[in-house]
């Protein structure tokens, strides 16, 4: 069981639940591929706040993900150990290859000590953790780490359990299915790496206290309506009062249903079916 509950000792263990990480088998990592990772609070490089509900948290230093796998094409990789990794959802699975350069990857379900991987350009076995071009991956299988524009690295299904289906392929473009239900087309010159990201329990454990955020580095945040009108266009009036207006930030950007993508990308066109359209046809 990757998910244990502990005897209630103390209110906040009574509803927490810890992840064992069991396809953990490395401890520490590689200091070849660490670097520092400063905090910033959510301040940009003006000091101005940019990200809300951000600082303190504990000490991390940062694993370099090699997503492109560029320079590794057709050269044998080993894996070491697969490793905990504070900076992500998803375990990371330690690469040394036949030259003896060493690389971190995400790690995909299965994938275990000893176990091979390759990167190549041509027709491979398509088994977990090997990356190929989408014009040579068999259609029906789970994709992870997935480029949205060829050489750029993955992008795509990099979170803990994350997997996109590839549906078919015609002319230049490939289709996905993704988590959320969007049905996009993607070049098939982008790669991706075949399988699922593991620690597929991680969304199923409790923090159980707010000081598990705070370890997180995530800050509490007042509630719009309960702050003045100065600081929030929700905030003020007497009594509880949010004037009618939609949910949004202190800014004035919405905060549920607002739109973020950026019209002028080029991805957006290759949306097949939105995200939302499949919950709106269950809804009917």
């Amino acid at each position: 069981m990757a998910i244990r509950v502990y005897k209630p000792t103390s209110p906040g263990r009574r509803n927490a639940s810890v992840n064992l990480h069991e396809e953990v088998t490395k401890k520490t990592p590689e200091k070849s591929l660490l670097k520092p990772l400063p905090k910033k609070g959510g301040r940009n490089h003006h000091g101005k706040i940019t990200t809300r509900g951000r600082g303190g948290g504990h000490k991390r230093r940062y694993r370099k993900i090699d997503f492109k796998r560029a320079d590794r094409m057709d050269i044998k990789g080993t894996v070491v150990g697969v490793e905990y990794d504070p900076n992500r959802s998803c375990h990371i699975a330690l690469i040394e290859y036949t030259d003896g350069v060493k690389r971190y990857i995400p790690a995909p379900v299965g994938l275990k000590d000893g176990d091979t991987v390759l990167a190549s350009e041509d027709h491979i076995e398509p088994k977990a953790g090997n990356s190929l071009k989408l014009k040579h991956i068999p259609t029906g299988l789970n994709v992870h780490c997935i480029e949205l524009h060829p050489g750029r690295g993955g992008q795509l299904c990099r979170s803990a359990g994350c997997y996109a289906r590839l549906s078919n392929r015609e002319g230049k473009y490939a289709t996905l299915i993704m988590p959320s239900g969007e049905m996009r087309q993607v070049s098939v010159e982008c790669r991706a790496t075949v399988g699922q990201v593991g620690n597929t329990d991680h969304q199923l454990r409790r923090l159980g206290k707010a000081g598990k955020s705070r370890h997180l580095g995530r800050r509490p945040i007042t509630r719009g309506v309960a702050r003045d009108h100065a600081s929030h266009p929700l905030g003020g009036g007497e009594g509880r009062s949010k004037g009618g207006r939609a949910p949004m930030g202190p800014s004035g950007v919405l905060s549920k249903g607002g739109g973020t993508r950026n019209k002028k990308q080029f991805s957006s066109k290759l949306i097949i079916r939105r995200r939302k359209s499949k919950r709106y046809g269950q809804l009917r």
